[in-house]
């Protein structure tokens, strides 16, 4: 028994090896065949043998758990997204911003190519794999630890047996997709639209030998925790995930100044129609990660760190209508129905045309010949009209006098180029209502999808915010639809019904108050805490509060003005959905609440990031470096010499023993 387990290490460890030489250094020392034969060796010693089963195994590759469904996971750390630049203008713009908040003339960044793929995050513990899981939207991802497994360029073991995080992105070569849109036809099979669709799609399939089958790869790009590893540039962190087995795209580069960075830009431009996979733009990095603190954050993007969108492609298509619809405030949009045509892998046949002024000013006429691009890579727009096609078919735009659903009569608000359909009774605004509150930045209910609720909606099942919480009593109906089994009805109740313990910013989100985004909706949630609260704030409580513009106060008040949104606000308190944030609480009577503090040393108490996270729930603004305008540096042992210069600025001084003091006191 001692030599069987002796030959599955044996296995284990040279097709490790031989694994990494051809994935990640492209340089395989033994083919194809002797690799396959020894992997169907050691797959039929492991399945004799399970008392010899590793998660870690290189086995695993290969695929074959089936999940019924992907379990959520909080990250232990936000997967922020990225702001994004489109111009020379804009990455100057991010640049004097990043050099203003650090009191540097020039900052040195890394430039990486942002691979078009699906976010991964993967964390390790005791050297192997614990879990990989999507993005999702930054705070809770999915568990798909057994596709992750599959990708041959994540190592499943490496030699640091401390906990660490590291992320990047998963995506599929182009070669990978031409391949397999090339079997497909053959078995006539629908083709995969493009190679981030096809990623996306292989990484949350629950049957891991069909991901395995997709050939996916991987560039990691981010050592989360790199600073717990004396880690102090982003370059450095780059060069120790590859030195532990990682793939890291070899095309990243330092650049000692903003000039460095566009010329990178300019550089792979040029360049991106050669590479073998997909890429939509530059990711630039501070390469100092010591200022990040200092450099700071927005509620869902690093304020180091900025992603340049290539310029779209576009293409040549002709307009054959122009359509309108109708929004969840009554706005009206302009559509153009246009003559299918692929861009970027997708194929396009609608585009917004966002406003009366903006088809004007183009001048578009229906049956003209226009250029469409995505916007940001991902929504189709219009770009610009060809004179040079337009014949004596074209018919001269008029925007409508009515709504195209209920037919009432179109405003124009003064300082808006919109029009509004301004009839609260109007079925496709109150659709959108219904479409916007399930959705998933929203209360997230899950199986109440756009389409549904349209359904539901026009066969009187729902007709309202309100009357989604009252499903449960219209199940004989739902049974009777096409599609809709006692299960996919049950687990819609019990989504609904979890929904009702959301944290109130999910719900302030949800009910579609104008100006009130996913950010500002958090804000106002940590600051009031308790939706009725919220309510009878006044104009001045409102402006008051960072982020809280004049035009969004003033939307705030008006809403809950009106005596018909009191009204559902009330109903929804009857039926249990919970008002209350549930979120890390802001303390903003904290003595050290406002004061931005450096910390320096090491303390008997707190890790330096436990510290950072009590002080920021604190409302305090933690930074790296210490200036004149630090307010406060808090001292452990060994403080060196942020201690020398806050003693030379005058800057207050509070050590550990005091600290706990105040702590304490106001806990």
């Amino acid at each position: 028994m001692e030599n069987i387990k002796e030959r599955i290490d044996y296995l284990r460890q040279k097709l490790e090896q031989y694994n990494y030489e051809y994935y990640v250094l492209d340089n395989p020392s033994v083919s194809d065949q002797e690799y396959d034969r020894l992997m169907q060796e050691l797959v039929a010693l492991e399945h004799d043998y399970k008392e010899y089963d590793d998660i870690s195994s290189i086995s695993k590759r290969v695929g074959g758990a089936v999940s019924k469904e992907f379990e959520k996971i909080k990250h232990k750390r936000l997967m922020l997204s990225l702001g994004n630049a489109f111009n020379e203008d804009d990455l100057y713009d991010f640049n004097r911003k990043v050099c203003e908040s650090i009191a540097k003339d020039k900052v040195e960044y890394v430039c990486e190519l942002k691979i078009d793929g699906l976010a991964m995050a993967v964390q390790y513990q005791n050297g192997v794999i614990d879990y990989g899981a999507t993005r999702g939207d930054g705070e809770v991802g999915e568990i798909v630890t057994n596709n992750v497994l599959t990708i041959q360029d994540i190592p499943l073991k490496v030699d640091e047996m401390k906990e660490f995080e590291v992320r990047g992105e998963v995506f599929m070569s182009k070669a990978v997709l031409e391949k397999i849109n090339n079997e497909r036809k053959l078995t006539g099979e629908p083709l995969l639209a493009n190679c981030r669709n096809a990623a996306a799609g292989s990484i949350r399939q629950l049957d891991s030998k069909i991901a395995a089958k997709r050939h996916l790869e991987n560039f990691m790009y981010y050592f989360v925790n790199a600073s717990e590893f004396g880690i102090k540039k982003h370059s450095d962190a780059l060069l120790a995930l590859k030195k532990m087995g990682f793939n890291v795209n070899p095309h990243y580069r330092i650049c000692h100044d903003i000039e460095e960075v566009i010329d990178y830009i300019k550089e792979y431009t040029q360049l991106r129609d050669d590479l073998p996979y997909d890429i939509d733009g530059i990711v630039i990095k501070v390469n100092d990660m010591e200022t990040y603190n200092t450099i700071g954050y927005t509620q869902k993007t690093p304020k180091w760190a900025i992603a340049y969108k290539f310029p779209p492609k576009e293409v040549l298509t002709r307009v054959k209508d122009i359509i309108f619809t109708v929004g969840r405030t009554g706005r009206i949009t302009p559509n153009a129905l246009l003559e299918p045509v692929r861009v970027q892998g997708s194929v396009i046949q609608r585009a917004t045309l966002h406003n009366e002024d903006f088809v004007k000013d183009l001048d578009l006429r229906i049956n003209d010949y226009v250029y469409i691009r995505k916007a940001g890579d991902v929504i189709p727009e219009v770009v610009k009209v060809e004179l040079s096609r337009r014949d004596e078919t074209t018919i001269p735009f008029e925007m409508s006098k009515t709504c195209p659903i209920c037919g009432s009569t179109l405003i124009r608000k003064d300082g808006e180029s919109a029009h509004y359909c301004v009839n609260p009774n109007c079925d496709k605004r109150n659709i959108e209502k219904i479409i916007h509150f399930a959705s998933r930045n929203a209360m997230n209910i899950e199986g109440l999808g756009d389409k549904i609720c349209e359904e539901f909606y026009n066969i009187g099942v729902l007709s309202d915010i309100v009357s989604i919480y009252y499903l449960e009593d219209k199940k004989e109906d739902l049974k009777r639809l096409e599609g809709y089994g006692e299960k996919s009805i049950t687990n819609l109740i019990g989504s609904i019904e979890n929904s009702k313990q959301n944290s109130l910013e999910k719900l302030l989100f949800g009910l579609g108050i104008k100006e009130v985004g996913t950010k500002s909706a958090k804000i106002l949630s940590q600051r009031f805490l308790n939706l009725e609260k919220l309510m009878e704030a006044s104009y001045d409580d409102l402006v008051a509060i960072k982020d809280v513009g004049e035009v969004m106060a003033k939307s705030i008040i008006s809403y809950f003005k009106s005596e018909e949104n009191r009204n559902m606000i009330l109903q929804l308190k009857f039926l249990g959905v919970n008002f209350d944030y549930k979120g890390e609480r802001i303390d903003y009577n904290s003595f050290f609440s406002g004061k931005t503090i450096v910390i320096t040393g090491s303390f008997k108490d707190f890790s330096r990031d436990q510290l950072t996270l009590i002080l920021e729930s604190k409302n305090a603004k933690v930074t790296n470096s210490v200036s004149k305008k630090t307010d406060l540096l808090i001292c452990g042992e060994d403080s060196g010499s942020k201690l020398t210069k806050a003693q030379t600025l005058g800057v207050k001084i509070m050590y550990e023993e005091e600290l706990l003091s105040k702590i304490n006191d106001e806990n």
